[in-house]
């Protein structure tokens, strides 16, 4: 069964976006039929992430006005087989965005699709809302320091008024400074409130792989990348220890 994953935070910078793409595209590698929906309008990155920033000519506003179909708005990665992006519009839209479109928008997509992961904008705003209404399950990704991990429990707090499932994933992991921190992810798992889905260490692979429009898990098979493939195995139901970050 088809299952839609929006991927939240409380706040920006914590890398959500960039766990968005990797586990999409470890998805669609393991032989998964992934579209990727790039929720924030205005600020949208998930096309650099995944290398489709020349790409991108309409956005999900075209399909929700019906201007032109999923089919032809949704990209497919020239590289990786069975993923797509549907990407956000560039520019702010007035008003707000119907909820019920978006809901039905979703519907069409798990027709064609196994998994639907939207990239929704940092904080609690009309994006993330629009996300929330539509997913199935929610994947909250947050950082080990004190704000982010504040952060993340407000929007638990939101998420769990309409979805059950929730998943934390700890991204940009350091070792030493947790250390120095006196902190732990049991810790983060307890401030969030949330079973934890996956650790992601800090990879300066990350940037580079952005900068140079491809995806992570083309750029390298070490540090994020298998991170990233160690939660799409665990999203399929596979058994996969927690990677071990040192």
């Amino acid at each position: 069964m088809a299952a839609a994953i929006v991927v939240t935070s409380g706040k920006g910078g914590t890398g959500k976006t960039t766990v968005t793409g990797g586990v999409a595209s470890c998805l669609a590698a393991l032989g998964k039929r992934v579209l990727c929906l790039d929720m924030d309008v205005g600020l949208r990155n998930l096309d650099l992430t995944l290398g489709l920033s020349d790409r991108a000519l309409m956005d999900f506003t075209d399909v929700l006005t019906g201007r032109c179909t999923l089919d032809r708005a949704a990209i497919p990665h020239p590289i990786i087989e069975n993923l797509y992006l549907l990407t956000a519009p560039m520019t702010p839209l007035p008003g707000t965005l119907p909820k019920e479109g978006m809901a039905q928008l979703i519907r069409c997509a798990k027709e064609d699709y196994d998994y639907i992961l939207m990239d929704s904008p940092a904080g609690l705003g009309d994006g993330f809302r629009l996300a929330v209404h539509a997913a199935d399950r929610a994947i909250v990704v947050s950082t080990t320091d004190a704000s982010a991990l504040r952060d993340a429990q407000r929007t638990v707090a939101e998420l769990s008024r309409s979805l059950e499932r929730i998943h934390l994933v700890v991204n940009r992991v350091q070792p030493r400074l947790m250390r120095r921190l006196h902190t732990t992810i049991d810790d983060a798992m307890d401030t969030a409130g949330l079973p934890l889905l996956g650790v992601v260490p800090e990879d300066p692979t990350v940037m580079l792989s952005a900068n140079q429009g491809q995806p992570l898990i083309l750029a390298t098979s070490r540090g994020a990348a298998v991170a990233c493939l160690n939660i799409a195995r665990r999203l399929l139901g596979q058994k996969t220890p927690m990677m071990k970050i040192r």
